[in-house]
């Protein structure tokens, strides 16, 4: 049977060999895309990793482990350590300062040994920054020479920006955050409890959850698509199939036929899926799925993922031609009558309703938010998306018959009464033919009505005036706050051109609660007049009382303080520069010459500094908000990716539906039915499904995000902007273009010799 199987498997001359073609093609595609899923997944991991050693010396990192490397002997003599961040036109830079104190002291991953004091190592593009760069905007910032370059291994992406400086051990151990180390940390981000490094690496709470969701999101319209394409000629092999069960065949052997024919044309797609994913690797790399990119050594698959694909997808394709052969091995004459299928029920909402009720038990009767671990949140929530999502899938054929009676109640024409007629026969083929566009729609809708929600929440991220990206926030620890800026650094600083104005933020040492519930800061109205980002005085004031608050929260609804007419304080000028100085502000043109210039100054008469370093009010907030800026990333990669395959998946139903219809359509044009008319036909079987099914899959994803981020988040859905409107309308247009694409076909599929080769 199985030397049969593969005879029948190329038997038939060209449509024969150009079904398997096609069959192989597409399963490659998908195989592909299933395995760039699974790579990138696992090179988050490891690029989450990398940044386990500038873990070093946080609490955090030691309670989950560390280990040391040396450089000689198994007793490490102590490495003085400081981490600092840094930021150069919007990018982090993480430079960290040590200092040995003997021959056997730790040596960080990436160099061969230790900078000397007036050395040190940058990584490949600091390095590239560092020579393209004029020394007044970054070099000054790192007095010394570079000696050596940062390696891969201790790298987290290859455009990373790291650098470590070396100093002697007087000058550093008295520095803020300098800690004495023997060992150099192995924890990730992701596994630091406690205490640990504010500006590194990704906590894997929320990513565990996106990317959950963003594998499941990729992986149901790939199915669907390896599905539409393994199904092509269905109707043709069934005719074949009931012939041999009617001359003798059991339906064992006949299983077995459709199995080997089904496997070979999808073990060669996804043999040629590996090969493409191989090829594609470097270009996959190049995709920042959480915001930075990958080393293309780390998209690997592990031996479960090789395993997943390279059996999973031939074996579903082995099940999916037995289920599609039942009515063959229940009755060979019922193919041969061509019997209609009995009409869908509405039952089948039972699954897509059951999900959401889940969700919104989630939503509103549970406590997942404060009680529940992050991966059991995860697994609730995909839960309930899965439910939904393959609900649609079983919902949809009654949607589809439920649309052909309201098309047949409103026809008018025969053309609307022949799609009619054929979509009640049959809705489960024609809603097969959009399911995989169906589900692109849900995702995007839920992912835009997430990410729209928390930026509305935002008020828009408030990150694109002039303002907030020029003006420069210098903060400072209470125990080294200078009291004044010294003369030299306000006339460096008002020196450099774009700048316009240097204010200090000064704070009372006994503080007293304001209104707000937070002790006011002031600001002379002199300095505060060039420094707009503060707000304006009120008239006749020599100081005013401010809250400080530049935003950049999760969740943020204040006022920008630009905005504000801050009130007079009762405080005189001589009192006021008798207080430590808590942030000093520079404004400028937002030119990134004033704006690294001015920075660089600021880290050159400050160099205590404490935290993050001098960051602009915009950038200030994108650090804040780098999480949700991933999960915009990983939103935009699963929009781009599942409407492609949709795409594709349409143009295989709709292909392979006419193929298999060809018959029908030729005797109705043998009949006298214009060509035109069936082209209408086919137009109507397929938007009548689309239409109808989009609408609910868009009305699922906005319940379904709505639910999420009340449960999760405690917000309430926005409206999602004109862009998703454009993109829903963009992609029904776009299916009706390749649904008009295959139209072609009908002229060559219909022809009358058609019948008689039939």
């Amino acid at each position: 049977m199985m030397r049969l199987g593969l005879r029948l498997a190329v038997a038939g001359g060209r449509e024969a060999i150009t079904r398997l073609a096609l069959i192989a093609i597409a399963v490659a595609i998908g195989s592909a895309l299933l395995l760039s899923t699974l790579a990138s997944t696992n090179a988050f991991g490891t690029q989450n990793e990398r940044y386990a050693w500038l873990e070093t010396g946080y609490p955090g990192a030691a309670t989950s482990g560390t280990a040391g490397r040396t450089t000689a002997g198994t007793t490490a003599d102590p490495l003085w350590w400081r981490l600092q961040g840094d930021t150069f036109a919007g990018k982090e830079i993480a430079r960290v300062d040590v200092a040995a104190t003997g021959p056997d002291t730790p040596v960080p991953p990436g160099i061969s040994s230790l900078p000397a004091p007036g050395q040190f190592y940058a990584s490949p593009e600091l390095a590239k920054l560092l020579r393209d760069t004029p020394a007044a905007q970054l070099g000054n910032r790192y007095p010394g020479v570079q000696v050596g370059i940062i390696g891969a291994e201790a790298l987290p992406a290859p455009d990373s920006l790291v650098i470590v400086i070396g100093r002697d051990v007087a000058s550093l151990r008295n520095e803020p955050f300098a800690h004495e180390i023997t060992e150099i940390s192995t924890t990730s981000p992701s596994a630091c409890t406690g205490s640990c490094a504010p500006t590194v690496g990704t906590d894997s709470d929320g990513m565990t959850l996106v990317l959950s969701v963003v594998a499941a999101a990729l992986l149901f319209p790939v199915l669907i698509f390896i599905g539409g394409a393994t199904r092509l000629s269905a109707a043709r092999r069934e005719q074949r199939f009931a012939a041999m069960r009617l001359v003798g065949a059991t339906p064992r052997q006949i299983s077995t036929i459709s199995t080997v024919e089904s496997c070979v044309a999808t073990i060669v797609g996804v043999a040629l899926g590996f090969l493409l994913f191989g090829v594609a690797r470097p270009l996959i790399s190049r995709v920042p799925f959480s915001g930075e990119r990958f080393f293309t050594s780390d998209l690997t698959l592990s031996p479960a993922n090789i395993v997943l694909v390279g059996v999973g997808v031939p074996v579903a394709a082995a099940v999916a031609a037995r289920i599609a052969l039942r009515r063959v091995n229940i009755s060979p004459l019922g193919v041969s009558r061509r019997t209609t299928p009995r009409p869908p029920r509405p039952r089948r909402l039972v699954l897509m309703l059951a999900g959401i009720a889940w969700l919104t038990y989630l939503a509103s009767f549970s406590d997942i938010r404060s009680s529940w671990a992050s991966i059991d949140q995860a697994y609730a929530y995909l839960a309930g998306v899965f439910a939904v999502m393959i609900g649609l899938v079983v919902a949809g054929p009654w949607l589809t018959y439920l649309g052909s009676r309201m098309t047949a109640r409103r026809a008018r024409r025969p053309a609307g009464l022949i799609a009619a007629r054929r979509l009640s026969d049959n809705p489960q083929a024609a809603f097969r033919a959009v399911s995989g566009l169906v589900l692109a729609v849900f995702v995007a809708t839920c992912t835009i009505g997430i990410i729209t929600t928390i930026v509305a929440y935002n008020a828009g991220v408030a990150d694109s005036t002039a303002i907030s990206r020029g003006t420069i926030v210098r903060d400072f620890d209470r125990e080294d706050a200078p009291t004044m800026i010294p003369a030299d650094a306000q006339n460096e600083l008002t020196s450099i051109p774009g700048v316009q104005g240097v204010a200090a933020i000064h704070s009372d040492p006994n503080p007293v609660k304001g209104p707000s519930g937070r002790p006011p800061e002031y600001v002379a109205c002199a300095e505060l007049a060039a420094v707009p980002a503060l707000g304006r005085c009120t008239a006749g004031a020599a100081v005013v009382a401010v809250v400080v608050d530049f935003g950049g929260a999760v969740i943020d609804k204040s006022t920008p303080m630009s905005e504000i007419t801050w009130p007079a304080a009762d405080v005189s000028a001589d009192e006021l520069a008798e207080m430590p100085i808590e942030t000093v502000l520079v404004s400028t043109d937002a030119s990134r010459s004033a704006i690294e210039r001015a920075r660089t100054t600021l880290e050159g008469v400050f160099p205590k500094s404490v935290g993050f370093a001098p960051e602009t009010i915009s950038e200030g907030r994108a650090r804040n908000t780098r999480l949700i800026d991933r999960y915009q990333q990983l939103a935009n990669v699963v929009l781009l990716t599942s409407l492609p395959i949709a795409g594709c998946s349409l143009s295989v139903s709709i292909a392979g539906g006419l193929s298999e219809r060809r018959r029908p359509f030729s005797l109705l044009r043998l009949t006298g039915v214009p060509l035109g008319m069936l082209r209408r036909v086919v137009s109507l079987e397929a938007a009548v499904p689309l239409v109808i099914s989009v609408i609910v899959a868009a009305a699922a994803g906005l319940l379904t995000a709505g639910l999420f981020l009340h449960a999760q988040l405690g917000q309430t859905l926005q409206a999602p902007s004109l862009g998703y409107y454009g993109l829903v309308v963009g992609g029904v247009l776009a299916s009706f273009a390749i649904i008009g694409s295959t139209l072609p076909l009908l002229r060559r599929t219909t022809a009358p010799e058609m019948v008689r080769n039939d």
